[in-house]
């Protein structure tokens, strides 16, 4: 079992930062009746055992600091990276009991060559890169392989129904889901109708905005304006009663 040591943290908040630049992740450890348990992480040790474990192999964390120093057997439940830096800036770990069956999200890898891919030019969509397995901890799949090789013509699909799951294990998520078909490519016509499609400049946009806009303001004038030879409504009336008295 892959071993990654943590330590306790002490300081919350604002020092998320400061630790950060120490080359130090944000932790926490929570579980099902778990007390949670903020942690730091080295990050340069936690990307090398995330690339091998993913979020579906057990970890044995090793608790520096404190009263709680000792081992918990986890999966790493979530991460969060930076999107500019890329960096790993938070994890999550879960600690699982070993006779209780937990849910996860399982990475797929797909593998094989498509015959509809190799000689016949098409395109491979991947619909789902991860399904949803139940089994115990010590159970779990890191990931399931998904033979493409039958892709052979573009009516060809692989279903969740078509992946080879462990015995120990259950799918969880719906069979009938796509996982991956090919498409054709484009043909000659319709690359050329792509490229001769007009394309508006920013400019025109602009222009066609602006008479709008100002045919609105016009409009606005108009209907606000009150008519010239429209009388108040007493006077409408007054009107109306000395035509009746004649």
């Amino acid at each position: 079992m892959l071993e990654l040591s943590v330590k306790l943290r002490q300081e919350l908040g604002r020092q998320n930062k400061q630790v950060r630049k120490q080359g130090f992740i944000p932790a926490i450890l929570y579980g099902r009746k778990v007390k949670n348990i903020p942690l730091l992480v080295k990050e340069h040790n936690f990307e090398k055992v995330y690339q091998v474990a993913g979020e579906s192999t057990l970890i044995k964390l090793k608790i520096q600091g404190g009263d709680k120093d000792k081992e918990r057997v986890v999966l790493i439940h979530d991460t969060a990276i930076d999107p500019v830096s890329d960096h790993f800036i938070h994890a999550d770990f879960y600690q699982v009991k070993m006779d209780e069956v937990i849910k996860v999200e399982v990475a797929l890898n797909f593998v094989g060559i498509s015959e509809a891919v190799e000689t016949e030019g098409g395109v491979l969509i991947k619909s789902i890169q991860q399904v949803e397995i139940e089994a115990l901890p010590q159970d779990l799949p890191h990931e399931i392989e998904v033979d493409i090789s039958s892709l052979k013509t573009f009516d060809d699909n692989i279903y969740v129904k078509d992946l080879k799951i462990p015995d120990k294990a259950k799918l969880a998520a719906n069979p009938e889901d796509l996982i991956a078909s090919v498409i054709p490519p484009r043909t000659k016509a319709e690359l050329e109708q792509l490229e001769e499609a007009p394309v508006e400049s920013v400019d025109e946009v602009e222009v066609e905005e602006k008479g709008k806009t100002e045919q609105g303001v016009e409009g606005e004038e108009q209907e606000s304006k009150p008519a010239e030879d429209a009388a108040p409504a007493d006077k409408q009336e007054s009107a109306s009663k000395e035509g009746g008295n004649e």
